[in-house]
């Protein structure tokens, strides 16, 4: 199961990156291929139970942010396409900035779906090549 939910969070990642102009290849289905911004997931690890009972509970400040940030990146979305179809590329400080958007959103869904124990950082892992760790 944990594959399979690691899968769909990866797929839906890159999906994400495809229509917020942040990717340009069109998602590939199977999610082990690599993509310019990709999600890495930590195989299945023992959690913490009183962690996870009261884990909605808990996770109410980050899907706060979370809702802040997707307001961000729709409208985010419309200065990438602008800023693209002008210049033919995306500027790394827009494409930083909607990277760092879709990567606390999949954090905050990893934490939620049970595929990991840690709570969802503020701080940017966003590598050079663009790909999101968590």
């Amino acid at each position: 199961m944990h594959r399979f939910i690691a899968a769909y969070l990866r797929y839906s990642t890159h999906v994400s990156a495809y229509l917020y102009y942040l990717a340009d290849p069109y998602p590939s289905f199977r999610a082990e291929v690599d993509y310019p911004i990709d999600v890495r997931i930590a195989g299945p690890a023992p959690q913490n139970r009183w962690k996870t009972g009261f884990r909605i509970i808990l996770a109410i400040p980050a899907l706060a942010f979370v809702i802040a940030l997707a307001g961000i990146l729709y409208i985010l979305q419309y200065f990438n396409f602008a800023v693209a179809l002008i210049l033919g590329r995306l500027p790394k400080g827009m494409r930083d900035l909607g990277a760092y958007c879709i990567r606390y959103s999949a954090q905050t869904n990893a934490y939620l779906l049970l595929l990991t124990d840690a709570y969802p950082s503020l701080a940017s892992n966003i590598s050079a090549t663009g790909e999101l760790t968590s």
